[in-house]
């Protein structure tokens, strides 16, 4: 589709940053969220320059009443809403065990990362049913693949194991509206999540893109990077 409406969550910088740079650019109305509204600004300030149409939106996704102010701004002014990117996440606590785990920490990611995309989308789903080929991309992880876990990093592998499981149940929902859910893994890419030494964000960002423009019939369900097929 020409012209889309796109919300990537947690994009003032790095993933989230850079996955609204190159929608953008492919010619989709980006609108760009964050927690806080100057960074959000400053974020689509600095794409906007490059070309393109990004707008900033006040997103704490740990908020229902911010989803849901969300939703009712996108319903207003474009009336329907076809990608959505769940980028937002917090606690990469590679310097934590599941054995003495600091289980405060552990809900906290998942407030954020599990139940604030579950959330969103739950808030922007009528908007995605509307415009009849609806996208949601769910950045996820390969620590959140059971097929080869090990320990330690517990609050950041949980959210995404949740993540990974809520991606299996709505895309078999939301088949029938026409609407793709896939999750995607970016890799190890060098962000301030994810520290020096990954690989150019930018490359991280192209596979969440793939996702996000797929045809109609492309898949859903699915769990990948680099658009190939990653195991549970």
């Amino acid at each position: 589709m020409a012209e889309r409406i796109a919300v990537v969550t947690g994009a003032n910088r790095g993933i989230g940053k850079e996955v609204a740079r190159q929608l953008a650019e492919g010619g989709d109305t980006v609108i760009l969220t964050a927690r806080d509204a100057n960074k959000a600004a400053a974020a689509a300030n600095d794409l906007s320059r490059a070309g393109g149409t990004v707008v900033p939106h006040l997103l704490d996704v740990t908020d229902p009443g911010a989803a849901a102010a969300l939703a009712a701004t996108i319903r207003d002014r474009y009336g329907r809403l076809d990608v959505l990117v769940n980028n937002a996440a917090i606690s990469y606590d590679t310097w934590a065990d599941a054995s003495d785990a600091d289980l405060d920490a552990v809900r906290e990611a998942l407030e954020t990362n599990l139940f604030g995309a579950w959330a969103v989308t739950q808030s922007l789903l009528p908007l995605l049913r509307v415009s009849g080929h609806g996208r949601i991309v769910n950045v996820s992880s390969e620590a959140g693949s059971l097929a080869g876990m090990g320990g330690g990093t517990p609050a950041y592998k949980s959210s995404k194991v949740g993540l990974n499981a809520l991606t299996r149940m709505l895309a078999a929902e939301l088949r029938a509206d026409g609407v793709l859910v896939n999750a995607v893994c970016p890799g190890w890419v060098a962000t301030d999540m994810g520290g020096a030494g990954g690989r150019p964000v930018a490359d991280g960002a192209a596979g969440v893109v793939w996702a996000a423009a797929l045809p109609d019939d492309g898949p859903t369900g699915g769990f990948f990077r680099d658009r190939r097929p990653l195991p549970w």
